[in-house]
């Protein structure tokens, strides 16, 4: 039987790519790649020829059914997205789900996640964590900041360079000028940076520089105690 492959790409250094990954990208029929132009540097550096197809956000609603139909007819397949895991904060679950719904057999690799190392390396608790990727742009992000100032749980979020210095500001808006948080940047690459510290202070910190790459941000949970006792 045919299946879907989720293969994890590497968010940074091409070393942490899994052999059975690379051996899965070059044993499929089909490697489907959310920016073919991003992904051919990967598939060249590991000199994998296997033919790809576009699928991002703006064509898996209409693209998903006949994918799985050309799975169903023996073709496998495999889905990168340009870093990190399909389907975390990159098109991938419309695609499963449509698999899961018509019997296909899909199967997940373990690999790269930018928001573990992050987490790992916030000292911040790691037993109980909330992942909520990127924030609304405009609608219903202030509804959802409140929501989240009473969350006991560490949370994680994915923010780009341009909007970070904007969103730490609101952080200490809605979490309070006393909450530590954690901003990662460039994981796994020649510049990687992981930064803990109270609100203010990483704002002043990211406000003084030019800041490049994906960010992760990890805020930590409410202290109920510790506001109990304010």
């Amino acid at each position: 039987m045919a299946k879907l492959y989720i293969i994890p790409t590497p968010i940074g250094n091409l070393k942490d790519i899994t052999l059975r990954a690379l051996e899965i990208l070059k044993e499929v029929d089909t490697i489907l790649a959310e920016d073919t132009r991003t992904s051919s540097k990967l598939l060249k550096h590991f000199e994998i020829n296997t033919k790809m197809q576009s699928h991002h956000k703006f064509n898996e609603h209409k693209t998903s059914e006949h994918i799985a139909q050309r799975i169903e007819s023996g073709e496998n397949i495999a889905l990168i997205s340009d870093a990190g895991t399909p389907a975390i904060s990159d098109p991938g679950y419309l695609l499963v789900r449509t698999c899961l719904e018509n019997d296909i057999e899909v199967e997940c690799l373990p690999g790269a996640t930018a928001f573990v190392p992050a987490l790992v390396n916030s000292g911040f608790a790691t037993d109980r964590f909330t992942f909520e990727g990127f924030l609304p742009h405009k609608k219903g992000r202030q509804k959802k900041l409140k929501s989240l100032a009473e969350e006991s749980r560490t949370m994680i979020f994915y923010e780009s360079p341009f909007r970070l210095v904007k969103t730490l500001e609101q952080f200490a808006e809605y979490f309070g000028q006393d909450r530590f948080a954690s901003v990662s940047r460039e994981l796994t690459k020649l510049h990687e940076e992981n930064k803990r510290a109270p609100l203010p202070e990483l704002i002043e910190h990211f406000k003084s520089k030019t800041v490049k790459g994906e960010i992760v941000i990890i805020v930590e949970g409410l202290d109920k105690k510790r506001k109990g006792a304010q």
